[in-house]
């Protein structure tokens, strides 16, 4: 079972970049299936977007176009590039790691979208 940690998260203006990491300790990284989610106050937890260990890849609509995830299993490392980031992308992000019915969720890292 991987633990997950995430970084990278911070303050950027309308339009700008920022990249997220996710680094995991254990074994097996790269058997796992990996996903980005992002949480607000006011909504559920939600997929940014996901990438299989065969590198298959899924966004969501809102963000398609403008988010890359991206994994490398010889660091054990999971990212997310975020450019033309909008204001309505402000959360919490989160990293997930699933392998069969065994899931380990990080703590999370803050992005905030403001002027």
């Amino acid at each position: 079972q991987v633990q997950v940690v995430e970084s990278g998260g911070g303050l950027v203006q309308p339009g700008g970049s920022l990249r997220l990491s996710c680094t995991a300790s254990g074994s097996a990284f790269s058997s796992y299936h990996m996903g980005w989610y992002r949480q607000t106050p006011e909504k559920q937890r939600e997929l940014v977007a996901s990438i299989s260990r065969g590198s298959s890849i899924i966004y969501a609509d809102s963000v398609k176009g403008r988010f890359t995830i991206s994994r490398d299993n010889t660091k054990n490392a999971m990212y997310l590039q975020m450019s033309s980031l909008k204001f309505e992308d402000t959360a919490v992000y989160y990293c997930k790691a699933v392998l069969g019915l065994s899931a380990s969720w990080g703590q999370g890292t803050q992005v905030t979208v403001s002027s």
